[in-house]
């Protein structure tokens, strides 16, 4: 079936090609403990954008409501953030049900004209990763010169649509890219054999993230495998209900990690992480493909995970600084993975972490929700930044390139800056001994 063949049955919303199951829909008993951790609920308090009133609304969908204009807005407002799957005591799998409705809505929904071509544009560009390295040149050259300071002071930038305004604004300072070769060897015995995901925005946008990854993981006592023909995972795809988009690209990950002969396949994007976790139900229906997605999806670990799977062997020098550790929703919600990144940056010597007052709340990113629905992005990063700056902490650490865009966008908006780094770049900055300030001056 291709994308966009499928029609609503006259009988209900959904179509019958993998709607949401009414098993998992019957597991929710509108407790409302999901209320208070919805980014969505807390922002307008309106039921229908709750977990548990959109899910109303698919079980509606599935008793014969049509799939309305009002409906689909609910599920669009959703930021897929899965805090509601943190704080749910009954253990609704509150994510597959919105992967399922959201291919839906991609399938039965026709948008209107700029949503139509705002979305094209969008999957156009980000999942690819050449595509966007060739993007690298003209905006390096774009803030080099200022033009974004020019177009704010002229006004031209205010008159272009809300989406393109928040995609101007997001994006990163544009640094020197370090190739990266396709092995790099463990630094004394080695201890496994691991894959690396470059990723699309990490690849283009935060190279030296990948650069400290494969230095860390190297001197933990692992051969790092990069295969080059590795591209986009289907994250942004998958979570945006492009459902073959996405398991085209899984599909293509699975084909380039293959004959990679590795133990783990590490991951250092949070959402890619979570994404590659689901390959098997993604690719359930492909026989072909779906023992190895099971196979493969075993083996993927977030780079905390296997880094304290392992255990510390290299040294750390001191690195006196305060940070604040941002929770990425796809690791630590999506992934359930949030005392392995505090754990390793407590084996620092001198560093000092802090958390964040309502560090569960999603910061607005989500993919690329902030481009399709940028007032409730905006509304939620600026919350997140005052409480960034409640900490008052030199430096942002956090595990997802959107996460540190959207906050660097938030705390610019307020006419503040701080400093932001990855995880593996304070190991990697305490493994090779370098000084504190060159750390907060290189990630400003």
């Amino acid at each position: 079936m291709s994308e966009g063949s499928a029609s609503s049955g006259p009988d209900g919303a959904f179509d019958v090609f993998n709607p949401p199951e009414r098993g998992l829909i019957d597991d929710c008993v509108h407790c409302g403990f999901c209320l208070p951790s919805c980014p969505t609920y807390e922002l307008w308090g309106e039921e229908m954008d709750s977990p548990r009133g959109r899910i109303h609304l698919m079980e509606a969908g599935l008793d014969g409501e049509p799939l309305s204009e009002s409906m689909v807005e609910h599920f669009d407002n959703c930021l897929g953030c899965m805090a509601c799957v943190t704080a749910c005591p009954s253990g609704v799998q509150y994510g597959t049900l919105l992967s399922q409705t959201r291919a839906q809505v991609e399938r039965n929904h026709p948008r209107g004209r700029w949503q139509r071509w705002w979305r094209a544009a969008i999957f156009a560009l980000f999942p690819h990763q050449r595509r966007l390295r060739l993007l690298r040149g003209p905006l390096a050259l774009y803030q080099r010169l200022g033009l974004g300071t020019l177009l704010r002071r002229s006004g031209l930038l205010n008159r272009l649509p809300a989406e393109v305004r928040t995609m101007e604004s997001l994006a990163p300072p544009i640094r020197r890219a370090e190739p990266l070769p396709e092995r790099v060897p463990a630094s004394g015995p080695r201890r496994a054999v691991v894959g690396m995901l470059t990723g699309c925005v990490q690849h283009a946008f935060f190279p030296d993230v990948n650069a400290a990854t494969a230095r860390v993981l190297a001197a933990e006592g692992c051969d790092v495998v990069i295969p080059p023909a590795q591209g986009c995972c289907g994250a942004l795809s998958e979570h945006s209900g492009r459902e073959l988009e996405a398991q085209r690209f899984a599909r293509a990950t699975l084909d380039a990690f293959d004959t990679a002969g590795v133990d783990y396949v590490v991951v250092n994007s949070a959402g890619c992480g979570s994404a590659m976790k689901e390959y098997p139900r993604l690719l359930a229906a492909d026989p072909r493909y779906a023992p190895r997605a099971a196979e493969f999806a075993e083996r993927v670990r977030d780079v905390s995970e296997v880094l304290v799977e392992l255990g510390p062997v290299a040294t750390r020098s001191p690195l006196p600084v305060r940070i604040a550790y941002h929770d990425a929703c796809h690791l630590s919600h999506g992934q359930g993975v949030r005392s392995q990144p505090r754990e390793l940056l407590r084996t620092i010597p001198g560093l000092e972490l802090r958390e964040i007052n309502r560090g569960e709340l999603c910061c607005g990113s989500a993919g690329v929700y902030n481009l399709l629905r940028p007032r409730a992005a905006a509304e939620l990063g600026a919350r997140k930044a005052d409480n960034v700056l409640d900490t008052g902490a030199d430096l942002l650490v956090t595990a997802n390139p959107g996460c540190s865009m959207q906050i660097r966008t938030a705390l610019r908006a307020k006419g503040e800056r701080m400093p932001m780094a990855h995880t593996v770049q304070l190991l990697d900055a305490a493994i090779r001994a370098r000084p504190v300030e060159s750390l907060l001056r290189d990630s400003a």
